[in-house]
């Protein structure tokens, strides 16, 4: 899903703020490969990235991006998810968030809870060691698949 245009130059002008405060230059290829998180909520790859951000500059190099993902999450200017059995993914959004992770389609899509934000760590967790965040991934099936497999078993019915 494409994030509106304002929104995204809104990230874009806070990400390039939050640079020079952390002494990162902002250079082109970063602002590309930010504005490329910024402008979608699907949680792109690396290698989506890349792709994309070389449609807009053919010269930027597999490594540039693949670097630049890397320091952007070292600094905490973008987060990255993992899902079972897929390459790491890459979000703009660095607010409390949790993830709904299609088991179909593989798509992430962001949801917000109060009630999960709250929760709880057990003390056997703590015992672990220090606990930085907490974060809930939902596995299920995405409404858009759900629909298409209605629409395929419709189908056959006919």
């Amino acid at each position: 899903m494409t994030v509106s245009r304002s929104e995204t130059q809104r990230r874009v002008s806070r990400f390039a703020e939050r640079c020079r405060r952390k002494g990162l230059k902002v250079t082109h290829q970063r602002m590309e490969v930010f504005h490329e998180l910024a402008a979608s909520d699907e949680h792109p790859d690396a290698e989506t990235v890349y792709e994309r951000v070389r449609k807009r500059l053919p010269t930027v190099s597999r490594d540039t991006v693949y670097r630049t993902l890397s320091t952007l999450e070292t600094q905490g200017l973008v987060s990255r998810t993992e899902v079972l059995g897929s390459p790491a993914r890459y979000d703009a959004n660095t607010a409390p968030h949790h993830h709904f992770v299609c088991t179909v389609c593989g798509g992430i899509r962001d949801f917000h809870s109060e009630a999960l934000d709250g929760l709880l760590i057990p003390k056997s967790v703590e015992a672990l060691g220090k606990v930085e965040s907490a974060h809930v991934q939902v596995r299920g099936v995405c409404s858009a698949c759900v629909a298409r497999k209605r629409r395929s078993v419709s189908r056959r019915n006919e």
